[in-house]
């Protein structure tokens, strides 16, 4: 009588190398999408440090300007107010808001 073995060696070695083969494209595959993906992602954090540091860089920009326009205007009394009047219900005019001192 014939016996087998347990582990399968011993028929069909085609089969067994065509698989090994299969297993060894498909690890292959796997790889390189992995590292297109990588790519792809180091790429996007890239990106968004750039975009961070230019909009960090505009807000920056944005606060020194208003500063100095504060600066540079000044108050428009005495004491920074100026003057309105109430016309009746929700309408009040403001005079004096666009002259510079």
């Amino acid at each position: 009588m014939e016996t087998r073995q347990a582990s399968g060696q011993g028929h069909r070695p085609a089969l067994r190398s065509l698989t090994a083969i299969a297993g060894a494209v498909a690890a292959v595959a796997a790889v390189l999408v992995g590292v297109v993906l990588a790519v792809v992602f180091a790429a996007t954090v890239v990106v968004i440090g750039v975009m961070l540091s230019a909009l960090l860089a505009l807000a920056a920009l944005a606060h020194r300007a208003g500063r100095l326009a504060r600066r540079r205007t000044g108050p428009v009394g005495e004491d920074g107010v100026i003057e309105a009047r109430h016309l009746g219900g929700h309408h009040w005019v403001a005079y004096g808001w666009n002259e510079r001192p």
